[in-house]
Order: structure tokens, then sequence, then C-alpha cells
């Protein structure tokens, strides 16, 4: 794992649970963070395009503005992991996909503007791949604050 210089140690640590909604948000994190908002925008830049960060973005509540969220998952052949990865995240509804160490190899969120749309990107995902989706609604949420400090 490469080393994380100072500044992005900064930008990490600094920005997990928060970003200012202000007409400038990041010159107002920078002056938090001892940056200048050009500096924190090349350095979030720098480290999404260096695979650090796997994204930077809000993270919408799809059912308090009136979607929908499910957690699914893909028992993908080994072989064709990467082939239905692709095919799976090329649906804009895919917000997570990971791969697990289980039968159901394949784990990603779908988050939809209209409830009705998690069960279109499912049926799409199967025409697509020949594989079964698994859809596992939620069905109570917990929130758990999650930091990771760099």
């Amino acid at each position: 794992m490469p080393l994380i210089d100072p500044t992005s140690r900064a930008i990490i640590n600094g920005l997990q649970g928060g970003f200012p909604l202000t007409p400038r948000p990041f010159r107002d994190a920078g002056l938090e963070l001892g940056l200048s908002e050009g500096e924190l925008i090349e350095g979030v830049r720098d480290l999404v395009g260096a695979g650090q960060l796997s994204r930077f973005g809000p993270l919408w509540n799809a059912e308090m503005l009136g979607g929908d969220v499910c957690l699914a998952a893909i028992a993908v052949p080994p072989e064709r992991f990467d082939e239905v990865a692709e095919l799976v995240n090329a649906h804009p509804e895919i917000a997570h996909n990971y791969e697990r160490s289980h039968a159901l190899n394949m784990w990603f969120v779908i988050s939809a503007e209209d409830p009705r749309r998690i069960a279109e990107v499912i049926a799409e995902i199967e025409a697509e791949t020949g594989l079964g989706v698994h859809a596992m609604p939620k069905m109570h949420e917990f929130f758990v604050g999650f930091r990771v400090e760099v």
C-alpha cells in the first residue's frame, strides 16, 4: 500500500462524515483543513485518480427522496467476474459493487428514484448476464457511525 502524504491524510480524515453545504464548500472545508480551495479540489481529484478513494460525492438518502434502495448479490463464475461487473456497473442505479469470498461473490447496492425501478434493474441485469440476482430489501435501518483514520 502506498504511503499517504500529510495533505492526503488530512483530506481523508477531515472530510469523513460531513461536507459544508455552502456556496463555496471546497473553500470552507479547505479552511478547516488548512488548505486553499484549489489545494483541496486538486487533492480530492488526485486521491480519486490514484484509486486511494473509490469515489467522492454525496450519499443521497433515496428513500427520503421518494426512491428506494436494495442490496443484491449474484453468484458469478470466477472466469466471468470482470465481464459481469462491467455489465452491472453500467447501470446508473448501481451505487456500490464489491467482490466477496462467498458463493454469492458479487454484492451491490441498487438505488433508484422510483421504487419500481429496483425490480426493473434486477430484471435487466438477469437478462444481460444470464445469472439470477438475489434481492435483499432493507427490513430495518440501523445507523453505524464509521470512520477510518489514516
